[in-house]
């Protein structure tokens, strides 16, 4: 059977973790993620709980991979961005008075 090759990335806020796997032509995000051993390093990632995708682009765990992808596991947020932008905002106008 054919095989693909695939980066899987985690990324901190000072750091980051890739690592390179090489599975079957039909394996998924999840496969990529678990052949990587990354949870192993990292127990903070859950499957049920961080989103993952191929360049930035969201996906869910079972989507098929190809050669080449880079799978990425998001953080979860730690603040609304619109919480976090409406703040920005209301500093602005008062450094502006």
């Amino acid at each position: 059977m054919t095989r693909i090759k695939v980066e899987i990335v985690y990324a901190l806020p000072h750091s980051h973790a890739l690592r390179r796997v090489e599975l079957e032509a039909n394996a998924t995000i999840a496969d990529a993620i678990a052949a990587s051993g990354i949870g192993r390093d990292f127990p903070e990632i859950d499957p049920g709980k961080n989103r993952v995708g191929i360049y930035g682009r969201r996906l869910t765990a079972e989507a098929p991979l190809h050669e080449g992808d880079r799978v990425e596991i998001y953080r979860p947020l730690t603040a609304d961005p619109k919480e976090t932008r409406r703040r920005r905002a209301q500093h602005a106008r008062r450094a502006k008075k």
